[in-house]
């Protein structure tokens, strides 16, 4: 099983994409989330970078926001917030 994808390129070109597994998840994720974008904190995974990363070898921009967080563990955390237009046609 897997999602299809209608992805908008820069030019405006649109082309149909199908991903499965955690890559699906994570750009069903980054499209559920809006213009908030996830991070790991409020979406565990347990490589959501590497599927990120995966997405922008496909060709969709999603931006990384530097976050400082507190606590015990004080520092930084990424925010990805998707930037292509993108929608999502079908389970196929």
């Amino acid at each position: 099983m897997s999602d299809r994808f209608r992805i908008y390129r820069h030019d405006g070109e649109a082309v149909f994409m199908d991903l499965k597994g955690r890559e699906a998840w994570a750009l069903r994720e980054l499209l559920t989330a809006g213009p908030g974008g996830i991070t790991s904190l409020e979406n565990p995974a347990p490589r959501l970078s590497d599927y990120i990363f995966k997405l922008r070898k496909r060709g969709i921009d999603v931006a990384t926001v530097t976050e400082s967080h507190g606590g015990e563990f004080a520092g930084t955390h990424a925010r990805y917030v998707l930037r292509t237009k993108v929608e999502r046609v079908a389970h196929v």
